[in-house]
């Protein structure tokens, strides 16, 4: 497991995968099926992974935390960033932070949430959390109501922030007032598209954003980092064809929830099995399975085309 702080080659180096985290069917964590996941990813020449909502981290037990941190660090391969989540809730982070000490994620995540919060609040969360872990983390900007621009900017000037995820969702990603205020103030070289590979090519083409996360990369890596290939090379008809044949399978995570689909998604590919969902999550109903099925192994099998 890579070790280094995290800058901007390592957002150029890699589609950041979004992995599930497997577990048994009495919920503790799997460890063969996670280290099935993590090889079938690097096979595809991704390296660099983060724990957060498809792994379901914002559930976690404080108890579990710090094995989950050991699995991933040992079963990761040596040239591979692993990036964990902690969080939303304040006091959980701060706990966190103690256990996360002990290890050498050189940077870490801090889940989102609304609800009991306030802009200035949040910022002051971060930077509790980024001060007390003694190491830049990373920013997720899921919905607008969590951070005014010039609040984010002013934690990434301060030095506190390793990378942004940027992923609130638009009908249409190329008109985003918020991010392209975001971006005047503090440019793209350290934010990432945080939505998979739908919006990708926008973000990346058109509001220069470094990269992208995908949780449909787990299912077929190799065809991920073609398209991100093809996108660093302005490539773009190729990307956007690679783009089309992950929308089935996206298509279902939007239509049915993100999360629960590609849990299902990885071991109806025949990935691993990944178990049972962390509550307060809980698994598609048995009838909304084929569909995903017929997606995850036909998105599998592209994937599988592009090696042969």
């Amino acid at each position: 497991m890579q070790t280094v702080p995290v800058t901007r080659q390592h957002l150029l180096g890699s589609v950041i995968a979004v992995p599930p985290l497997a577990r048994h069917a009495d919920l503790s964590l799997n460890r063969e099926a996670n280290r099935k996941i993590i090889r079938h990813i690097e096979a595809g020449g991704v390296t660099t992974f983060l724990y957060g909502g498809n792994a379901n981290f914002y559930h976690i037990r404080l108890s579990e935390f710090g094995a989950a941190l050991d699995m991933l660090a040992e079963e990761a391969g040596r040239d591979s960033l692993v990036i964990p989540s902690v969080g939303p809730y304040y006091g959980t982070m701060m706990d966190q932070a103690d256990i996360l000490r002990q290890h050498e994620f050189p940077t870490v995540m801090v889940l989102p949430m609304l609800g009991v919060l306030t802009d200035e609040g949040v910022a002051t969360g971060f930077r509790h959390f980024v001060e007390a872990l003694g190491r830049p983390s990373v920013l997720y900007l899921k919905d607008e109501g969590y951070l005014r621009p010039a609040t984010a900017a002013k934690l990434v000037q301060d030095g506190l922030v390793s990378c942004i995820k940027y992923a609130i969702v638009r009908e249409d990603p190329s008109r985003d007032a918020y991010l392209s205020e975001l971006l005047g103030l503090i440019g793209g070289e350290l934010v990432v598209s945080g939505i998979g590979e739908q919006p990708a090519i926008i973000h990346v083409r058109d509001f220069g954003l470094t990269g992208y996360t995908s949780g449909c990369v787990c299912v077929a890596p190799d065809l991920s980092r073609r398209m991100f290939l093809a996108i660093q090379s302005g490539a773009w008809d190729e990307a956007e064809a690679i783009r089309e044949i992950f929308r089935p399978l996206e298509d279902l995570r939007n239509a049915i929830h993100p999360i629960r689909v590609l849990h299902e998604a990885v071991a109806l590919a025949g990935i691993a099995d990944t178990g049972e969902l962390l509550p307060l999550m809980s698994r598609v109903p048995q009838g909304e399975r084929p569909r995903i099925a017929a997606a995850a192994k036909a998105l599998f099998e592209s994937g599988a085309a592009v090696l042969s």
